[in-house]
């Protein structure tokens, strides 16, 4: 199993290419902004492979292009946790604890299913 922090480590190696690559071609690195519209941009590429597995249109790629777009959104979310200075296992941790209690208070509050 891959831990967080490497996959990260490894979006941040490629993310610096990319800034090398943008600033010969474009004058300027990506700033945080421009990472956020390319994940924008990356999500709706997602949400088309997902409607294309579900049969809701066609696409090239299968399986392999939902995984390819899957991947490219993590991309984008390890690095700009990076850029905005935020542990994102913690936060992660933190989050699921808080929804995990939401989500328990809403079903302990409900008649048991039967």
């Amino acid at each position: 199993m891959t831990d967080l922090e490497s996959l990260q480590e490894r979006a941040l190696q490629i993310c610096e290419m990319y800034d090398e690559l943008n600033v010969r071609t474009q004058g300027r690195a990506w700033t945080r902004e421009d990472l956020m519209l390319g994940f924008v941009g990356d999500v709706g590429d997602l949400a088309k492979q997902v409607m294309a597995a579900e049969g809701r249109r066609e696409l090239p790629g299968g399986r392999e292009a939902l995984a390819h777009e899957l991947a490219d959104c993590l991309w984008s979310v390890l690095v700009l946790a990076r850029r905005y200075d935020f542990d994102l296992a913690a936060e992660f941790t933190r989050t699921m604890a808080g929804l995990e209690q939401h989500v328990t208070a809403r079903l302990n509050a409900l008649p048991a299913a039967g």
